[in-house]
């Protein structure tokens, strides 16, 4: 049975009281949950961001979709002596201080690390090893980063460019046929100005990440067949505005 409305919250890297918020407002049902991905890094709480997007798919069927930061911690637990330096960077230090304590980066090698995160969150890593990289829904196509709009058939983009694409898709004609929703680079840049946290719209693409963990926003945004129902815009209160 499809859901009349489809509700899409934009990417929380461990800021969980956002989440929350956000989440009192899904009704599961009328409402297919689409998560875009980045519940986990830079913002301290990853743990509870990613075991309630877990909850919420095993649950609910909520769409959880894998983003950039999902495969960087992936790619760790894999090959953690390579990716370590980049990762702990990229706001991996805080997702592994919450999954096992305040300290740990500096208190074990990254392999210690690895090991101790495989051996106490197999159902998590399995789960997210698991995620789709987009959810179509009507006319709408939900992704982390974009799709590659130079492919006559945008399935055909790259796992890579699903996560991790920026300008080729922000710039590119979208002839998709689609009206694209996606997160990973923050409205603020999009918009060009640094600051406005609104949603960006251009094109039939919808922007919807309001760089909440730089202190600005997170955005739940729910959709039916025609367009936008409603934008439930959630500021970060808690950090100054610090865009990368």
């Amino acid at each position: 049975m499809m859901k009349p409305y489809v509700y899409v919250i934009s990417d929380i890297h461990g800021e969980y009281e956002l989440f929350e918020q956000l989440i009192d407002y899904f009704d599961p049902t009328i409402h297919q949950l689409v998560l875009i991905g980045d519940l986990n890094d830079r913002g301290p709480k990853t743990k509870d961001s990613f075991l309630l997007g877990m909850r919420l798919a095993k649950e609910y069927d909520a769409i959880y979709l894998r983003g950039n930061h999902e495969e960087y911690f992936l790619e760790f637990l894999v090959a953690p002596e390579d990716w370590a330096s980049m990762y702990f960077r990229n706001g991996g230090k805080e997702t592994i201080e919450s999954l096992l304590h305040k300290g740990a980066t500096e208190e074990y090698s990254p392999t210690e690390i690895s090991m101790m995160i495989r051996s106490r969150y197999r159902e998590l890593i399995d789960f997210l090893v698991e995620r789709p990289l987009y959810y179509e829904w009507q006319n709408y196509l939900f992704v982390h980063a974009g799709v590659d709009l130079t492919k006559s058939d945008w399935h055909k983009t790259s796992a890579h460019d699903f996560m991790w694409i920026r300008e080729p898709f922000h710039t590119g004609k979208n002839k998709t046929g689609k009206t694209i929703v996606f997160g990973h680079t923050i409205t603020p840049m999009l918009h060009g100005d640094m600051q406005t946290t609104d949603l960006w719209i251009s094109d039939n693409k919808i922007g919807i990440d309001g760089g909440a963990v730089f202190g600005g926003s997170v955005h739940g945004v729910i959709f039916n067949e025609r367009g936008i129902v409603q934008d439930i815009e959630y500021q970060n209160m808690n950090g100054p505005w610090q865009p990368e």
